[in-house]
């Protein structure tokens, strides 16, 4: 991020431009302001979670296993349910429990699946960086709650059309 604000919206002059030059804006202007929002909300949260020894994954990871029924999930489950790649998942959790917040357990009736546990320490970090991320309202200043809630519903839109998930 810029230290000192434009004197205006580079991204409206590009708009202006595109549509005098190329054609309709419209899809141009809203995905340039989501990258953009983008890269304000990840910079705004790394740094919220980086004095947790934490990255946006790694805290997803915690709060999923936060939210399981008992603590602990199976790889495989935590793949789709953070929509990760098998790799990514074992990446994660081999740093997660380097770092102690959480630990692998044999699952007790299939010897191929591995269950992921969070541990104390686990839920102590997770609570701390959820206190971090959450005073940065996760990066997304400027939004009422209702705006915030119709933001979401129009990303799933989009998320929907192209079968990130189904009702």
């Amino acid at each position: 991020m810029s230290s000192q604000p434009l004197p205006f919206d580079p991204i409206a002059r590009a708009a202006e431009l595109w549509e005098k030059r190329i054609g309709p804006s419209t899809a141009m202007a809203a995905v340039t302001s989501v990258m953009r929002v983008q890269q304000i909300i990840q910079s705004s949260v790394d740094s919220a979670l980086k004095p947790h020894g934490l990255t946006f994954a790694r805290f997803e990871a915690l709060v999923l296993l936060t939210f399981s029924r008992t603590g602990s999930l199976p790889m495989r489950v935590m793949g789709e349910r953070l929509q990760l790649h098998p790799t990514s998942v074992t990446n994660i959790v081999d740093r997660l429990e380097a770092d102690g917040l959480v630990r692998r357990n044999p699952h007790p009736t299939d010897r191929r699946t591995t269950l992921v546990e969070i541990t104390e320490a686990g839920h102590a970090r997770r609570e701390a960086a959820t206190e971090a991320v959450t005073e940065v309202e996760f990066g997304l200043r400027g939004l009422t709650d209702r705006q915030t809630e119709q933001l979401t519903d129009l990303l799933a839109k989009v998320r929907r059309a192209v079968g990130d998930f189904e009702d």
